[in-house]
């Protein structure tokens, strides 16, 4: 059990599995149907986000937790997944978390990201990057708490409900990772130039 820093009642995290699909599935729906937050634009059924689903094992850097009540109703949801296809890429993760409407400042999101870091601990994973569709200053505040930085901007890089919106990217360090970790000619990414794609 986790429990959260704002509410008194106890938050449990535990890992997503296939018997929450339609919950997280009518989740993620709000948040494309009413929010600018996802730049998916079309509800998903059930089915098709199966896949999705189990590309998040119970182990492993790609996860997917989900958060209950004492009633049992979803809270929310953390994942991590790839950042990019291509192989070098894969010490890094894009990190997302949506919490219920209803659930909002409640503690939740917080509770999500602790079990996902700690989770995450003992994975080959060196840094996590997230989006935040701007403006949301609730997530940024979560994001701030938790360590990440502020990198850059993509200016108008999604259109949805007839406008355009940034996305300003967040990184987090996420411990050294696996054998190359600082051998010579492997901490100066930072100051190199981006590698194409």
């Amino acid at each position: 059990m986790v429990r959260s820093s704002r509410e008194p009642t106890e938050v449990q995290v535990k890992p997503g599995v296939e018997a929450d699909l339609e919950e997280l599935t009518a989740l993620y729906n709000h948040y494309i149907v009413e929010t600018p937050i996802t730049f998916d634009t079309r509800p998903f059924t059930p089915g098709e986000r199966l896949t999705w689903l189990r590309s998040h094992p119970e182990d492993g850097p790609h996860r997917l937790l989900v958060a209950r009540g004492p009633d049992q109703g979803l809270l929310g949801y953390v994942t991590s997944g790839p950042l990019r296809p291509k192989a070098a890429y894969s010490t890094s993760v894009e990190v997302s978390v949506y919490c219920a409407p209803d659930a909002g400042g409640k503690g939740v999101g917080t509770a999500l990201y602790e079990a996902l870091f700690k989770a995450l601990e003992g994975e080959d994973v060196h840094r996590a990057y997230a989006g935040i569709t701007q403006p949301n200053d609730a997530s940024v505040r979560l994001h701030t708490r938790f360590g990440f930085r502020p990198l850059g901007t993509y200016h108008e890089v999604g259109r949805k409900f007839g406008r355009y919106w940034d996305i300003t990217w967040y990184e987090k360090h996420l411990g050294e990772s696996g054998p190359a970790a600082g051998a010579p000619g492997t901490r100066g990414h930072e100051d190199a130039t981006r590698p194409g794609g």
